[in-house]
């Protein structure tokens, strides 16, 4: 299987430049993975100790944020690398990290070469980030290596016939932060024990949404005091089982609502203007024009608003779950104290349906459960605030996982962690 995987990861360093000519995220990733060596040997600092923290992709960086936030950067260098181009690609100049790459394929020689060059005094994989190569190479050469937020579930490449050849890779963590009970109860089964239940450190980075600023002009100026429903990173099969209530909406002057779509180049914003049938207005044509105060519908059409559009939700719906493109993050959401309503898919999003059977989460399969849901949300002052007092309550008392890690990293090394 070693082999079968050698072959793999070479068969993917000379296919994916060829894939990336008909497919722009691949073309991406394959082309910043040739600029990583030329970044490394320009900002890496040779005579400072570094930190490598390494996230797949924006989601799992996220989960990161928190631990980040807290490193001591004036004794330490932090390379922060990405798998995936939506995690490199929006976080490129991120102030939280000192050098950003992409990580190089998972072949011995990229590991090698990329250990060497950065040489860091600690190594933090984000949730689910397990290269054999890799950490091969940290185990090898003896570098104090954690993971924050990890899940371990059954159906994954370690108890797999094709995948056992990898578990003794995990030797290279000194310590496993994981989510939950079930995470500790299969890492065990593969051997290790050297683990905590710290949880999700998305909770904490949730919970830190709601005591900065919020506020947005246009926001207050569209919704002028009406109730709204936050559409957030949709994709288009999520649209699909809520256009009709959107379009029969678009009659409602008691409701607004404002979407913002995963995706938001040109073509993916007119394909989502395209399935409704009502005037709406477009976030980057608010700087040329009065904010329309009759349109129900409100596209942000950039990156980064999000959050602060859910704070002025009365109802999220949370994008993903209807087709396979994978949940999003409801924390965001519901650390606003929201009602929030997701696709049916979420089975591996396990955040999702402890939130639903607390009662702060409803879950639609079509069309119909989306407009009775919204509708009765809608409708039921009750109802929308306690459900929404329910997702806000649940985002507090889950949060502390940061504390856990710090404090290891405190006993670990105290110059590791700014303190205050």
């Amino acid at each position: 299987m070693k082999v079968l995987y050698r072959i793999i990861i070479a068969a993917a360093k000379a296919g994916l430049p060829l894939i990336g000519l008909f497919n722009k995220k691949i073309n991406l990733g394959a082309k910043g993975r040739g600029a990583t060596w030329d970044i490394l040997d320009k900002k890496v600092k040779k005579t400072t100790p570094k930190i490598w923290v390494h996230a797949a992709s924006l989601g799992e960086f996220e989960q990161v944020v928190p631990v980040l936030e807290k490193i001591n950067r004036e004794k330490y260098q932090v390379v922060l690398s990405f798998f995936s181009p939506s995690g490199f690609e929006n976080k490129k100049y991120t102030s939280l990290a000192d050098v950003v790459c992409y990580l190089p394929l998972d072949t011995r020689t990229n590991a090698q070469k990329f250990i060497k060059v950065v040489d860091p005094s600690l190594a933090i994989m984000v949730k689910y980030e397990f290269w054999p190569q890799y950490l091969n190479q940290l185990k090898l050469k003896k570098i104090h290596t954690i993971l924050v937020s990890g899940v371990f579930r059954e159906k994954m490449p370690f108890n797999s016939w094709y995948g056992k050849w990898m578990t003794p890779s995990l030797e290279a963590f000194s310590h496993f932060f994981l989510q939950d009970e079930h995470s500790l109860f299969h890492l065990k089964n593969l051997g290790y024990t050297n683990a905590t239940v710290s949880g999700d450190t998305r909770f904490d980075r949730a919970s830190q949404l709601i005591e900065r600023s919020n506020h947005l002009d246009f926001l207050d100026e569209f919704l002028s005091n009406k109730k709204c429903l936050v559409v957030g990173s949709s994709w288009p099969e999520d649209i699909s089982v809520m256009k009709n209530w959107l379009n029969s909406n678009s009659q409602n002057e008691d409701y607004k609502v404002i979407i913002a779509p995963h995706e938001v180049h040109s073509n993916a914003i007119k394909q989502l203007i395209d399935q409704l049938d009502h005037p709406v207005q477009l976030y980057s044509e608010i700087e040329k024009n009065k904010v329309v105060e009759e349109t129900t519908t409100l596209i942000i059409d950039s990156i980064g608003k999000l959050t602060l559009a859910y704070s002025y939700a009365s109802i999220a719906y949370v994008g993903g779950a209807m087709g396979t493109k994978g949940l999003h993050n409801i924390l965001e959401a519901a650390t606003f104290g929201i009602p929030v309503v997701i696709g049916k898919n979420y089975d591996k999003f396990p955040e999702a349906g402890k939130l639903e059977d607390l009662g702060g989460l409803f879950s639609i399969e079509n069309k119909q459960e989306f407009n009775e849901i919204i509708n009765k949300l809608f409708e039921d002052d009750y109802l929308r605030d306690k459900t929404g007092m329910i997702s806000g309550h649940w985002i507090n008392s889950n949060t502390g996982a940061t504390r856990l890690i710090l404090n290891y990293l405190k006993e670990y090394n105290e110059d590791m962690v700014v303190h205050n």
